[in-house]
């Protein structure tokens, strides 16, 4: 089972319980957010839950994903297949742009996968997220998934999101404080040096999932292993047959670069910048635990192409097995759901969210300085 689903489970869960009537810890308050609103009976979540079931969006798009799969991975291979055309030459080194392009839309699939929005067959979801995680771009599915649904269950809470963390860059001043030597140096200048950094990301997600294989079951470790050893000799495979080593090393680099950095764009304005929750402050219920720490990026078509959908952030965390085209059809609602509690509900333009995100970034540093 893809670990990434059991968050979709929490967030029904969540929704399901309180709407049953159930108060207390589950519940969470309602908000008025800044205004001292009392603790309400219930769930502010289910009548939204409710809406978007009747709506049929968390219905399941199973031929719009496999459409989709087989254009990317036709581009895959028109790329691959202009890169042997190309051969030994330097100008075979253009291509590394469009293969990062084309393998972060691996990389959206084997998301989507992990939270059940492909298909609500385990096994063949987790057939998909290995093929595309493992096999084709290197990264251990089941590293990410651990990852991924600790994040969901509790976005930018410090001490249960891994993704708000110690590691190079920290995100609060507290953390900021323990910082020695180079850290703190680092630290200090981590507003100007974070898109540099995301062009070590590409490697670092290899390296993380290679790592991770000691924690998993032996069984499972084994199949994992064996795919992701069986993505390096693959891409080694192609590079050293169509290049000279030398090129072969350098398009490796620029290539796994240009990988991060579009990782890093689609994920960067999620929530950086916004609400943390007090780690010994008030249960925050699903919808404000949800909301308030996302980030929604406007845009049209070609954003929603570019970020894979993740710049519905809020529905996306909200409703984590609902298919990527359906939430920019639930956003009106939850957009409205929202204003009708008066919870703020955060969307901005795609340069506006890096500011932003950069900005906390630059703020967590400053005492540093």
């Amino acid at each position: 089972m893809p670990q990434a689903t059991a968050t979709a489970a929490e967030g029904t869960r969540d929704g399901a319980e309180s709407a049953g009537g159930a108060a207390g810890a589950g519940a969470g308050p309602r908000v008025g957010v800044g205004t001292g609103t009392a603790p309400a009976q219930g769930s502010d979540f289910a009548p939204l839950l409710r809406a978007v079931k009747g709506q049929g969006l968390l219905e399941r798009r199973t031929g719009w994903y496999a459409a989709g799969i087989a254009v990317n991975l036709v581009a895959l291979g028109a790329v691959i297949t202009g890169m042997v055309l190309l051969g030994n030459t330097w100008w075979t080194l253009l291509l590394a742009l469009p293969l990062a392009i084309f393998w972060s839309r691996t990389a959206f699939v084997g998301h989507d996968a992990g939270h059940a929005q492909i298909t609500g067959d385990r096994g063949a979801g987790r057939a998909i997220g290995l093929v595309h995680a493992n096999l084709l771009l290197g990264m251990n599915e089941a590293w990410w998934n651990d990852k991924h649904v600790r994040h969901h269950a509790n976005p930018n809470h410090i001490d249960k999101d891994p993704d708000v963390g110690v590691g190079a860059l920290v995100w609060t001043q507290k953390q900021a404080a323990q910082r020695e030597g180079f850290a703190r140096w680092l630290t200090r200048n981590q507003a100007r040096l974070f898109f540099p950094m995301l062009l070590l990301e590409g490697i670092a997600l290899k390296i993380s999932g290679f790592q991770y294989l000691r924690q998993q079951p032996a069984r499972e470790r084994a199949l994992s292993a064996l795919l992701l050893v069986a993505h390096l000799g693959l891409y080694a495979t192609l590079l050293l047959t169509v290049l000279s080593p030398g090129k072969a090393i350098v398009f490796a680099l620029v290539h796994h670069a240009l990988f991060g950095l579009h990782l890093g764009m689609a994920f960067a304005p999620n929530h950086k910048g916004m609400e943390m929750p007090d780690p010994d402050g008030e249960r925050w219920g699903h919808l404000q635990r949800q909301v308030l720490t996302s980030r929604n990026v406007r845009g049209g078509i070609l954003t929603d192409w570019f970020l894979g959908g993740l710049n519905y952030q809020i529905e996306h965390h909200l409703f984590p097995s609902m298919p990527r085209p359906h939430l920019r059809l639930a956003q009106p609602m939850v957009r409205a759901h929202c204003e009708s509690l008066g919870m703020p509900y955060a969307e901005t333009g795609l340069i506006e969210s890096y500011r932003q995100a950069l900005r906390h970034m630059h703020e967590v540093g400053e005492p540093l300085r």
